[in-house]
């Protein structure tokens, strides 16, 4: 027998104007767990996650109380992590996995009392579940070690990627390709002030991603643009999803990521997937997501986070070598074939789900 998966997800999960490697995941997961036989039922849950008003808690708290006892329940850690007050009574009657896709307080920019309340609340959420779901090795380590948790209860289940068209790439390589929404984790910034020092070579930026987020941090970015005499080179073009954003991995040369730090980084295996090598830095899951090729070369560069003069440096080798051009743009298309679908994704998650049993809860 089959049995069905609630799944608890965002809101906003299917909101084109705010795209997210967590919401993309979701879906993704829920389509090809119904794909595969395994019947489905989704609960989108608005509010303002992870830290949600009076009706959002209680809309959440009704649809764990409206589940059978023993009702296997995936839910996004962005809605769960944040309130045990609601999901910590379910815990002992439904066999809950918690997906987390960013530990909450790990969240650039965060005031310290704030980060410190939100992993207070993760880590008791996380205890009580059946089951602990993380997108890379890397991060799966970081939840074990962070929160205290039985590693034989964290789980890796890394995201997959859709197969692509190869994109060949313009011999020069002058055209950049960023995407992420714009906020203080993702390092725009870092970028920006990096290709303020490349105003001599030939090259063009675009940075696609939701400008939502963090509006604050999107007006400083614009500044920084205006200021280092940047406009027109880098736009930043706002989201993008379906036929539009794969015409703007069709259109890249380099994709570069500066992030502050990523628990996986699914960007990174989306440009690889056509063959586009990529830039990006060595915090936290990036490096073991970049990989290598067969042969041992990178497909891309590695440099510190937080570092413009690095990246500007990597960038700069980037623009003026051909032979390095020639010799990442063959590795990238080299890992492109070692890239998992969103079928093994599914059948990872499904194993961890079926395997599942309810947690006694400690008061």
């Amino acid at each position: 027998m089959i049995l069905r998966v609630h799944v608890v997800l965002p809101g906003d999960v299917d909101d084109p104007a705010v795209p997210s490697g967590g919401n993309v995941y979701d879906r993704r997961v829920c389509r090809e767990l119904a794909a595969a036989g395994r019947p489905v039922r989704e609960h989108a849950v608005p509010g303002g996650w992870p830290r949600p008003d009076r009706a959002a808690r209680a809309e959440l708290d009704r649809a764990l109380a409206g589940m059978p006892d023993g009702t296997v329940v995936l839910l996004d850690g962005l809605v769960a992590c944040g309130v045990p007050e609601v999901v910590v009574p379910h815990a002992r009657r439904l066999r809950l996995a918690v997906l987390v896709h960013l530990p909450l307080a790990a969240e650039t920019g965060l005031p310290p009392a704030l980060a410190a309340d939100l992993d207070a609340r993760e880590r008791e959420t996380l205890h009580s579940a059946s089951a602990v779901l993380a997108t890379s090795a890397w991060a799966g380590r970081g939840l074990a070690g962070r929160h205290g948790l039985d590693p034989a209860r964290v789980h890796v289940v890394p995201p997959g990627t859709d197969p692509a068209p190869l994109t060949a790439g313009e011999p020069a390589g002058t055209r950049l390709l960023c995407v992420a929404a714009v906020t203080p984790r993702k390092g725009q910034e870092v970028l920006v002030r990096a290709l303020g020092g490349l105003a001599d070579l030939p090259w063009d930026c675009a940075c696609v991603g939701s400008l939502d987020r963090a509006p604050e941090y999107v007006a400083g970015v614009r500044r920084l643009i205006a200021a280092r005499g940047l406009d027109g080179r880098v736009r930043l073009a706002g989201p993008r999803t379906g036929a539009e954003m794969a015409a703007c991995y069709a259109a890249a040369d380099l994709m570069v990521l500066p992030s502050h730090g990523e628990t996986f980084g699914m960007v990174v295996t989306e440009a690889l997937a056509r063959g586009v090598p990529v830039l990006t830095t060595e915090a936290d899951a990036l490096p073991e997501t970049l990989g290598r090729a067969p042969g041992g070369e990178p497909p891309g560069l590695l440099v510190p986070p937080g570092d413009p003069a690095a990246l500007a440096a990597a960038l700069r080798r980037w623009l003026t070598d051909p032979g390095l051009r020639s010799r990442i743009r063959a590795s990238a298309q080299d890992r492109r074939g070692m890239l998992a679908g969103w079928d093994a994704t599914a059948r990872r998650l499904a194993e961890v789900l079926d395997g599942l049993r309810p947690r006694e809860v400690v008061q």
